[in-house]
């Protein structure tokens, strides 16, 4: 419980607008094309920090697979359709920690008014997916993108599932 106290803390200190260290292009280029780049460069300031910790944290943890790296850098991708304010991620937070079912009805649906926040919540991974497909990573990159909210693949125990299980814990922990 104060673990993901400390978590949500610091998640919401990093999505207030402020200075922020420029994460440098020349750190990004051996694992994403000039579209791959494009796309993270057009992701929220705090949302790039946010993949770039986990990208750090995987590279840290000894992961050497460029798929994996590449989707943790774009694995929040599919936000940049519909970006989220701070109040839509507090919203997001509380909704999912209070209202459980209520917020996978409203996650349904078309991303407009009050229900945009957790149908962005429950579909970016899908539209991060297609993005990174139109901007030529591959297929296990798309794949691991639009699952990284799964801990797990159809195909169990695969090396693709091992990677998709370092990323999903990344994520969880960034």
């Amino acid at each position: 419980m104060i673990s993901r106290l400390v978590y949500r803390s610091r998640q919401f200190r990093n999505a207030l607008p402020g200075p922020r260290k420029r994460i440098t292009s020349e750190s990004l280029v051996a694992y994403l094309t000039p579209d791959q780049l494009m796309l993270f460069r057009r992701m929220q300031p705090s949302e790039q920090v946010h993949a770039y910790q986990i990208f750090k944290h995987l590279e840290t943890a000894g992961q050497t697979d460029p798929d994996l790296l590449a989707a943790a850098l774009l694995h929040d991708v599919g936000k940049i359709l519909h970006p989220l304010s701070i109040f839509d991620r507090v919203m997001i937070v509380l909704g999912k920690r209070l209202f459980r079912g209520a917020t996978q009805r409203w996650a349904v649906g078309t991303p407009y008014g009050l229900r945009r926040p957790f149908v962005v919540a429950a579909r970016h991974a899908e539209w991060g997916a297609d993005l990174a497909s139109r901007a030529g990573a591959t297929s296990r990159t798309v794949e691991l993108i639009r699952h990284h909210h799964e801990a797990r693949l159809p195909n169990p125990g695969s090396h693709a599932e091992r990677l998709l299980a370092a990323l999903h814990t990344a994520d969880d922990e960034n």
